[in-house]
């Protein structure tokens, strides 16, 4: 196990070298409820009084109910500032103004919408955007492209999933964030382990050992070898 106050404490100092370069007087993030945003909460308000969690509700009942009682309980008890922005109304339009589609489209609609609002928060208040994705969700592509895999900083991206819990545990983050299954709300009982497949604990077993079983170990190389292109920059033509 990690000692969890050396990493607070480095990563604190990340934070504040990040801010300090880049002449941002702010922090901004999204407070969905969850284990990773909360980690990243609570690591962006120890380095930075001036941190904001924005809670973006958009159209999942979930969003409304317990995402948001947890999200509210993580800027309590951490003395998070927040601010709601409900996203529903927006994303119904937009979906009514492209017709027909896909339900991965639509799911993917609200991450998009999310990182809009955070950018635009942190244009108008000369803040920097906070990711909140962990090391096991980036290998495994589970985030959607300029939707939560855009941000201009992320002080937990190189923890898997367990180490998060952990390290949440270490901090005495709210258990009703530690003890629910992971999940980003985007649809009425969503998880992510049962969109993917395979749990957290097996794919972080995979990425520290390099074991795991065949069944999985498939899954696993599958979601990471389609979603590559999510990991790397775009392709920009070059005169040969």
């Amino acid at each position: 196990m990690r000692d969890y106050d050396l990493e607070k404490q480095k990563r604190v100092e990340f934070v504040r070298g990040v801010l300090k370069s880049s002449g941002a007087s702010g922090i901004v993030f999204g407070n969905s409820g969850g284990k990773d945003c909360a980690l990243t909460g609570i690591l962006c308000k120890a380095a930075c009084e001036n941190t904001l969690g924005l809670i973006m509700p958009c159209g999942s009942k979930q969003n409304y109910e317990s995402d948001m009682d947890d999200a509210e309980a993580l800027a309590k008890q951490f003395g998070i500032d927040s601010r709601i922005i409900d996203l529903s109304a927006v994303k119904e339009a937009m979906v009514a103004a492209l017709g027909s589609l896909p339900g991965s489209a639509i799911a993917n609609i609200a991450p998009r919408l999310r990182m809009a609002a955070l950018y635009s928060v942190a244009l108008d208040e000369n803040r920097l955007v906070a990711g909140t994705g962990n090391r096991s969700e980036i290998y495994m592509g589970y985030f959607t492209k300029w939707g939560d895999g855009a941000y201009d900083f992320n002080p937990i991206g190189d923890l898997t999933a367990t180490e998060v819990y952990e390290f949440l545990r270490f901090l005495k983050a709210p258990d009703s964030i530690i003890d629910k299954a992971p999940s980003a709300g985007l649809f009425e009982g969503q998880t992510d382990e049962g969109e993917m497949g395979v749990t957290y604990k097996s794919i972080d077993e995979y990425l520290l050992t390099g074991i795991t079983n065949e069944h999985d170990k498939k899954i696993i190389d599958r979601f990471h070898d389609r979603s590559e292109h999510k990991r790397r920059p775009s392709v920009i033509y070059k005169e040969t």
